[in-house]
């Protein structure tokens, strides 16, 4: 019934469909004829017609197979993909058209509402509307359609996922037989045993065909020259890239690890070609019948899971004291590189298995127990990987003297806590899969501990990579060795790590078509109001604002170091006219990064002004600072390099920020004031404009010396210091009377105030030595002590009674 009601919505939404306009992007390219035998030919249809003609059908056939469930799982999935591809047309043809239809709205717009029902609208504004308004429909049609139509393409890939998921679920949940039961074991070895006579019979067999030995025969001498070439490569391709990385490492590029993390590569990659070869030769040669064939396939995947095992343990246990990843003691490093050479030889048992299940007759408890050993000699081997890893642990830690592996120092926090997560979960499904097993959940087992042996190998591989992309960048930016410490090695370990999420994802059963989907939705993005925010936009808002920022530093450092100093303007002004420039050149780069990302920031003013409220009130001394920094880059007060005091507090400017001012005092320590204390408070500037200054030097002498002479001495040292003007002349004043002294000031201007402490610690100098000369007395000051009543305390010493 429900497949009824379908088809009949179908075939009324068709009708609809092929007689509306086009609404795909596709122009056509050529015209079907559709005609019906005893009948007139009809219209051509248009490319989009057809394409949507076939759309109905394969949403038809689509519902089919859904009601029915009776579809395998790979066919299935060959659905979802054209649904999926259907989907993705549908919604590319909702934004066609989109800016004419924004120009039809706002001419619609334009001319105002339509005049209420009798009451009459001049004939041309109204013939006007009416195009307006029917061009309008008819642009809106064909993207209502689309959506429509993207709508019900969603739903039906949606009814598909839950389909395969719940077959899957399904599959995982189901009991088989239990793999103990003795019962099962003699079938087991029976049906091993008959798969393997099956296949060397065919062996048999094609040695005996003559054709066989007339093809060999005839390609003896290519075949012969290919397993020479595969024999080198096997026996010597490992010595043939240590030799040739040490060349280059002596040529190009010393003391860095990159040649020989491309010699490990090699290494690998060599005597596996030598095995791509061989099995090249066999099966040219004809030498196994169909099943060995099948099985002669598979077998360069089996080499290469084998190599890539033994490449990591050597990476990870192998490698010296200084650089080793897991760095353990020389008897566990031999038995770790042993275990994971276990791991990978029953990965490639299982998929031997599997292959045989595909060529041989296996009952389902006879593959039970075939399973079952490779499942507990997994769980076994990770349980031994886990405790020497703690037990190394435990000695690291009673030894103090052994430092962080290179992977700790380098991987970020976040990252190395994802990788520990990652680890101790699969330890743990690795332990739970035998107990499923026993029990005869046999597919939810294998599920857990072949995952888990996969995604401890990923994050080995990950560890390796990780530094060799250290070593590449510690190459590429002459850091070497340091760049291990730097935020770059840090970096590059996030990205990894998220780089390698969707493998992990797809190791343990994530679908592609769900990576995919997922793919498509970051690309995508999300919307805030009318903007959306992807990737793309946020890739293009960076490199432009990249652009922009590196071009503001550029022209910064150009006004500075080549324009600026060949003009008359003062450093303080330069400084400002470069930080203005800074500050102007960083909005317009943020500016044009937006506009140039399509980000529409015009719906979120009213947040905007919503929260700048609160802002206000909130930040509002940040703001003040702020607007006082600008005021001082354009008023310029003060510049860098003048001489001020504010607050107490003296010294030099050495910069001036838009938030800050920073001051350096005469004992070289930075004090960081507010603009706005610079701007509302009181400052002196002692170096306003020009270094020109008055020094005062106080002088006082003796009661009794002429003050005459006082003031020509003064006058002549002042005159003769070079760093006096002589114009206006230093003067000498009789400031008057002191309490001890008679009281003289120097005051004198001079050339550049920031001497001012030397030239008044040097006419200090000068004046003591001439006062000496003129034996002229510079008072102290003197108190004399009168007592009243002496007698009063000499009538209390018992000295005087007895006198």
């Amino acid at each position: 019934m429900i497949f009824i009601c379908r088809t009949l919505q179908t075939f009324c939404v068709g009708l609809v469909v092929l007689t509306s306009l086009c609404f795909l992007n596709a122009s056509p390219i050529h015209a079907q004829v559709v005609t019906v035998p005893g009948a007139a030919a009809e219209a051509p249809l248009t490319d989009a017609q057809v394409f949507y003609q076939s759309w109905l059908k394969t949403a038809q056939r689509a519902e089919g197979v859904i009601d029915a469930n009776r579809a395998s799982t790979a066919a299935l999935e060959q659905l979802r993909e054209d649904l999926v591809e259907f989907r993705d047309r549908f919604r590319e043809a909702q934004t066609e058209n989109q800016s004419r239809i924004e120009t039809l709205e706002a001419q619609v717009a334009a001319l105002g509402n339509a005049p209420e029902e009798g009451v009459d609208e001049p004939q041309d504004l109204a013939e006007l509307r009416r195009r307006l308004t029917t061009r309008l429909a008819n642009l809106r049609v064909p993207r209502i359609i689309a959506e429509e139509a993207a709508l019900r393409a969603n739903g039906l890939v949606i009814e598909v996922d839950d389909i395969i998921r719940e077959r899957r679920k399904t599959v995982l949940l189901e009991r088989g037989p239990v793999p103990i039961n003795p019962e099962n074991w003699p079938s087991a070895i029976t049906a091993l045993q008959d798969g393997i006579n099956a296949v060397l019979g065919e062996v048999k067999g094609q040695l005996s065909s003559s054709a066989v030995r007339r093809n060999i025969g005839a390609t003896w001498p290519s075949l012969a020259i290919s397993l020479v070439i595969a024999l080198i490569l096997l026996v010597g391709g490992r010595k043939l890239a240590v030799k040739g990385a040490s060349y280059f490492r002596n040529k190009h590029w010393k003391g860095t690890g990159v040649w020989s993390f491309v010699a490990s590569l090699l290494q690998v990659f060599l005597p596996y070609a030598g095995i791509v070869v061989i099995t090249f030769v066999i099966d040219v040669s004809d030498l196994l019948g169909v099943r060995g064939t099948l099985l002669l396939l598979e077998v360069p995947g089996w080499a290469l899971t084998l190599l890539a095992f033994r490449w990591l343990s050597k990476q990870l246990f192998l490698s010296g004291a200084s650089s080793a990843l897991l760095p353990v003691d020389p008897e566990n490093a031999l038995k770790s590189r042993s275990l994971l050479d276990v791991l990978a030889l029953l990965l490639v048992l299982k998929d031997v298995l599997g292959a045989f299940e595909h060529t041989t007759s296996f009952s389902d408890g006879a593959l039970a127990v075939l399973r079952f050993p490779l499942i507990v000699i997994a769980a076994l081997v990770l349980l031994q990987l886990r405790r020497i890893g703690e037990g190394q642990r435990a000695r690291d830690n009673r030894d103090e003297s052994v430092s962080e592996t290179e992977a700790g120092r380098t991987l970020a926090a976040g990252a190395g806590f994802i990788l520990n997560f990652v680890r101790r979960g699969a330890y743990l499904l690795g332990f739970v899969s035998p107990i499923l097993a026993s029990l005869g959940f046999m597919a939810a087992a294998e599920a857990m501990i072949y995952p888990a042996i996969q995604t401890l190998a990923l994050i080995a591989a990950f560890l390796v990579l990780h530094r060799f992309l250290i070593d590449f960048y510690g190459l590429i930016s002459g850091k070497g060795a340091e760049a291990k410490e730097t935020l770059g090695a840090v970096l590059i370990g996030f990205l990894l790590s998220f780089a390698a999420m969707p493998l992990l994802a797809r190791v343990w059963g994530v679908r592609d078509a769900d990576l995919f989907d997922l793919w498509r939705k970051l690309l995508n993005g999300f919307e805030i109001g009318d903007t959306r925010i992807s990737p793309t936009a946020f890739i293009t808002f960076a490199v432009v604002f990249f652009i922009g920022y590196s071009a503001t530093r550029f022209i910064q450092g150009s006004l500075r170091s080549s324009l600026l100093p060949k003009t008359k303007i003062d450093p303080g002004g330069q400084n400002a006219i470069v930080s203005g420039t800074g500050y102007v050149g960083i909005f317009l780069a943020a500016l044009v990064a937006i506009s140039s990302a399509g980000l529409d920031l015009s719906s979120l003013a009213i947040v905007a002004g919503a929260l700048s409220v609160g802002i206000g009130f909130g930040l509002q001394t940040i703001v003040s600072n702020f607007v006082s920094g600008i005021i001082l880059l354009i008023e310029r007060p003060i510049s860098k390099g003048d001489w001020i005091e504010v607050g107490g507090m003296m010294g030099y400017v050495r910069d001036i920020s838009v938030r800050s001012t920073r001051i350096e005092t005469f004992d070289r320590t930075d004090v960081i004031v507010p603009n706005s204390d610079l701007i509302t408070g009181t400052v002196t500037n002692f170096t306003r404009g020009n270094t020109v200054g008055r020094v005062i030097v106080p002088v006082g002498v003796a009661y009794g010396t002429d003050p005459r002479r006082v003031e020509a001495i003064l006058q002549e040292i002042a005159q003769s210091h070079p760093m006096v003007l002589a114009n206006p002349a230093p003067s000498v004043v009789f400031q008057g009377f002191g309490a001890d002294s008679l009281d003289f000031e120097i005051r004198a201007i001079l050339r550049d105030v920031n001497w001012m402490l030397t030239v008044k610690s040097e006419l200090n100098y000068k004046i003591a030595e001439r006062f000496t000369q003129e034996q002229i007395e510079i008072p102290f000051a003197q108190r004399d002590l009168w007592i009243r009543n002496p007698e009063v305390l000499r009538a209390d010493d018992p000295n005087s009674v007895k006198r």
